[in-house]
């Protein structure tokens, strides 16, 4: 061997063939979510995203991983991130004030519920994983697949356990889609529903899992019930800054056993840099169309995340996860259907 190059450490993989992958894939996705048959089933880019990138990571990736793995890792983590922190561009403080003490109180409360719920029945009484139970009752109490993504680096989930909670999320998102509009038309024909148009579009934005599939619900029934809908969830999407934050110290505290070390928390620092962004953008200091353009970009980033965690997604994985996941996913519906109604009817009556 040659003395001179001996000790060297060997050339680290670029990270360019995995992004382009990946930009590939994100930017398929972001032009099939423009078809109008799409848009109307609430089939957003970063649900497409993780479905193609799960078709190519169990078919041709294996061949390109070996030079596209550098790529597709920065994606899933650097990209992830940069993407939540944006994400607060679509939302203002001014949010919180349309929405009004009750509908604020009602997010918290469905929030917390339906995560320790999921917590619970998840590894107490399903036997599942706890880091599967925590994906993906995050996914069902914030803000679906975007929460998932922001939750894995708190919990240090695997991709097969993020994959399976997306997929949750998107099944029952997608019924909720449908089901809601169609439970509000049969309680006002039957003179059963005790909610009006916007207090019912408060209901489908604090319980509905996707952003996406909360504006075609809400469309579905009226514009005043869309519009309380969206408002709705976007106070229910800032939450996930300080649900992060607490999850982190959660965690932290119960791996601490008996008297050895306490575990040092995993501070998500894209969580605060989110509030930050959330904070700039209610000061309304930038252009509407440089903020649409950085809400776009932030789009392709979540979808480039998404995109990379279906490619080291394997089919294999997702079997063996079994049905428990999803009959978590079917009583965490049932209680966002149920327990999210009697929260909202609960809290009207008080303030």
């Amino acid at each position: 061997m040659n003395t001179a190059t001996q000790g060297l450490a060997p050339a680290r993989p670029s990270p360019l063939p995995g992004l382009l992958l990946t930009a590939a894939i994100a930017g398929l996705s972001l032009w099939l979510g423009t078809r109008p048959w799409l848009q109307a089933h609430g089939i957003s880019a970063l649900t497409l995203a993780i479905v193609i990138g799960i078709v190519l990571g169990n078919t041709v990736y294996g061949s390109l991983a070996p030079r596209a793995a550098a790529g597709v890792g920065l994606s899933k983590a650097t990209l992830l991130r940069a993407g939540i922190v944006l994400y607060g561009l679509r939302l203002t403080l001014q949010d919180i004030g349309q929405v009004g003490a009750a509908g604020v109180l009602i997010d918290a409360l469905v929030l917390c519920s339906t995560f320790a719920l999921a917590w619970w029945l998840g590894s107490r009484v399903l036997g599942l994983e706890r880091n599967t139970a925590l994906l993906i009752g995050a996914g069902s109490s914030i803000c679906g697949a975007a929460a998932v993504m922001a939750a894995e680096p708190v919990v240090k989930g695997r991709a097969e356990q993020v994959a399976v909670a997306v997929a949750t999320v998107v099944v029952f998102g997608t019924l909720a889609m449908f089901l809601y509009p169609l439970l509000y038309r049969w309680g006002v024909d039957t003179g059963w529903m005790p909610l009006d148009e916007t207090g019912f579009g408060v209901f489908t934005g604090s319980t509905v899992h996707e952003v996406a599939q909360v504006v075609a619900a809400g469309r579905a029934i009226s514009p005043p019930a869309a519009d309380a809908a969206v408002i709705a969830k976007m106070v229910r999407v800032m939450m996930l800054a300080p649900f992060l934050v607490g999850l982190s110290a959660l965690l932290a505290r119960g791996r601490h056993a008996g008297n050895g070390p306490r575990s040092k928390i995993a501070v998500p620092w894209f969580a605060f840099g989110f509030i930050a962004m959330v904070g700039f953008n209610s000061l309304q200091l930038l252009p509407a169309r440089l903020v649409g353009a950085l809400v776009d970009l932030d789009t392709a980033l979540l979808a480039m995340a998404m995109a990379a965690l279906g490619l080291t997604t394997h089919a294999s994985a997702l079997r063996q996860a079994g049905t428990r996941p999803l009959l978590l996913a079917v009583l965490l519906f049932a209680w966002l259907l149920g327990g999210g109604l009697l929260i909202n009817l609960g809290v009207r009556a008080i303030l």
